[in-house]
């Protein structure tokens, strides 16, 4: 006969398990697990199975757990755990990549029915057409005011209706024509919520930044850095080629405006001087494209070759 464990000895139990999980790994995604069954649950971590746990239980079961371990190891980094324990929540431990485990992890969503009282998480909308019930299935419409029409002894709906909007609660009437209609309009399955990684918390967000996007965002933040050096003349990495470029433009400038010169100035007053040198240096350019132009039309121009002439062909006309 299999004795079964005390209250006391599955905390103990569980609390080292945790602490294990805790020690062992350095990246937990901190799931909520609302509407998820035991099956469900089964499904992931069977999928998750090889580099990645997956531990449910009591918020304040895992909170005293944590806080007890991170007294005793001294690493105060579990404690930014406590704060992301709200609700209905899990924890899984991974040594894999996190993009990959989020993306598992969605893959497990079960569509469910719409039951009384639950608070919709989406928008719920019926399509327009052929329902398949009877006449005398037409109140349910009329209450929830759905117009329709009879087509060949059935109901059909005429035009898409918005049933439920999101964060409303689902009424009886509303579950029981969907029920009707089989329509499963809800899904669902662990939502990563929060990412842990080496004692830093971020949005999993994060995780579907693409090489692409963080390009974009540094090079956005290079330029907010290069124009507020340049507001506050403060000398930067990335605002000294402006800044250099900036003085160059004051000193010809004042160059210009007097008598002091130098080498990089006297071809520019060269060429205010004489400004029918623009024109000349802007020739080349202009005609660069019609070269191409003007070697073509001479591989076109070929010799062509001489008519034969009757003598060659060894008669003539008269003969």
């Amino acid at each position: 006969m299999v004795v079964k464990a005390s209250k006391a000895e599955k905390k103990i139990a569980y609390d080292a398990k945790l602490c294990q999980l805790l020690e062992e790994y350095t990246q937990i995604l901190v799931a909520a697990a609302d509407n998820v069954g035991s099956n469900q649950l089964q499904n992931i971590r069977r999928g998750l199975r090889g580099d990645s746990v997956v531990l449910m239980g009591k918020n304040t079961m895992m909170k005293r757990t944590i806080r007890m371990h991170a007294e005793k190891t001294g690493n105060t980094a579990f404690l930014n755990l406590i704060p992301l324990l709200q609700g209905n929540v899990g924890l899984i431990f991974t040594k894999g990549d996190l993009k990959e485990v989020k993306e598992e992890v969605a893959k497990y969503k079960v569509g469910a029915p719409a039951r009384v009282g639950l608070v919709a998480p989406i928008d719920v909308v019926v399509p327009p057409g052929n329902t398949g019930l009877d006449p005398s299935q037409t109140s349910f419409f009329q209450v929830l005011n759905i117009p329709t029409k009879i087509n060949k002894g059935t109901v059909e709906i005429i035009t898409p209706v918005e049933l439920i909007r999101k964060g409303d609660k689902v009424g009886s009437s509303e579950a029981a024509l969907l029920a009707k209609l089989g329509i499963r309009p809800f899904s669902y399955g662990l939502v990563v919520q929060s990412v842990y990684e080496n004692g830093s918390v971020y949005s999993p967000e994060v995780l579907d930044l693409s090489e692409d996007d963080l390009v974009e965002k540094f090079a956005s933040g290079v330029s907010v850095v290069t124009a507020l050096a340049l507001a506050i003349s403060y000398p930067t990495l990335a605002a000294a080629p402006h800044m250099f470029i900036n003085a160059y433009k004051n000193v010809v400038a004042v160059a210009l405006a007097t008598e002091y010169s130098f080498p990089q100035a006297d071809k520019v007053k060269e060429y205010l001087a004489d400004p029918s040198k623009f024109a000349v240096a802007a020739a080349p350019v202009a005609g660069g494209g019609d070269a191409p132009a003007a070697a073509a039309k001479e591989e076109e121009k070929k010799e062509e070759p001489a008519e034969e002439s009757d003598e060659d062909m060894g008669f003539s006309l008269f003969d």
